[in-house]
């Protein structure tokens, strides 16, 4: 016997998946979307009842992807927000960490698919769903999918405010040299672009610097190092006011981090050319 579980507010997830099923198959008339309604629906609550979130998050994602780039419900995002909510409200009914997670991995596969189509409000959800993850890994996963989101988005101006608090972060989520390194060279490249933030952009290239130790292992990752070393150099010369970020007395910038990486003559290089800079602003000022 099949137990029938009402649509609505006491199962919001139901209620999503009807009224996100209208909207994505709205424009192919009743008789194609009068089925497919009952259809999902029918399936839907067969994953509640059998407490199949990951498979639930699926099947509600595929209904709102098609929302995220429908062009014609440009006024309904409020409802496309909050649709998503409960969607990312699935990992606090995972039955364990891993399934939560595997859920999370799900719903930031789908929002940073496309990003350039309402980005900001991908963004926003990313965050609520940072929230209600009870793992730290989750959390800084999902925190590494928003800047990804953000850089391919343009909309960097949703996460750089979060900046000034990436090392309370890294302290909290307890993550390793790797993930740290990953973590400052993605806001490394998006402070890079953006006007105003020469200090900050040299901070954090410092930081990603300063994850590097020599060792052996670390060689295809000192590769990529060498590549933004050089394109530090080339900011380095380009702009003058660069040169007060060496001498300011909180600056974070210093030569060790270089030192880290001091196989590489690229790296040298720029150490060079921070002593050359130093040297050209005190001259210019005696």
């Amino acid at each position: 016997m099949v137990t029938i579980i009402n649509t609505t507010e006491d199962e919001p997830m139901l209620a999503v998946v009807r009224s996100t099923v209208e909207l994505a198959w709205a424009d192919v008339g009743a008789e194609v979307t009068d089925p497919e309604v009952a259809r999902l629906c029918a399936e839907a609550q067969q994953h509640v009842l059998a407490g199949r979130w990951l498979d639930m998050a699926a099947l509600m994602l595929a209904s709102v992807d098609l929302l995220l780039l429908a062009t014609r419900l440009s006024d309904k995002a409020a409802d496309l927000e909050c649709s998503l909510t409960v969607i990312c409200n699935l990992v606090t009914k995972a039955g364990s960490e891993d399934e939560a997670l595997e859920i999370a991995r799900l719903i930031c596969a789908k929002l940073t698919h496309q990003p350039g189509e309402k980005p900001t409000l991908r963004i926003k959800v990313l965050f609520s769903l940072y929230n209600l993850l009870p793992s730290l890994s989750g959390k800084a996963l999902v925190y590494r999918k928003a800047l990804e989101l953000a850089a391919a988005g343009k909309t960097a101006d949703c996460v750089v405010p979060t900046f000034k608090n990436i090392d309370a972060f890294v302290a909290y989520w307890g993550i390793g040299k790797p993930e740290q390194r990953d973590l400052f060279l993605a806001v490394t490249r998006i402070l890079k672009d953006q006007k105003g933030m020469t200090k900050e952009y040299f901070k954090f290239l410092n930081k990603y610097l300063a994850t590097f130790d020599g060792s052996s292992d670390e060689a295809d990752a000192i590769g990529a190092a060498k590549e933004e070393a050089a394109a530090a150099i080339i900011e380095f010369v380009k702009s003058s006011d660069l040169y007060q970020v060496l001498l300011s007395s909180g600056s974070h910038l210093r030569l060790r981090s270089c030192v880290r990486v001091e196989k590489s003559l690229r790296a040298i290089m720029l150490m060079i050319l921070i002593l050359w800079a130093m040297y050209r602003f005190l001259h210019t000022r005696t």
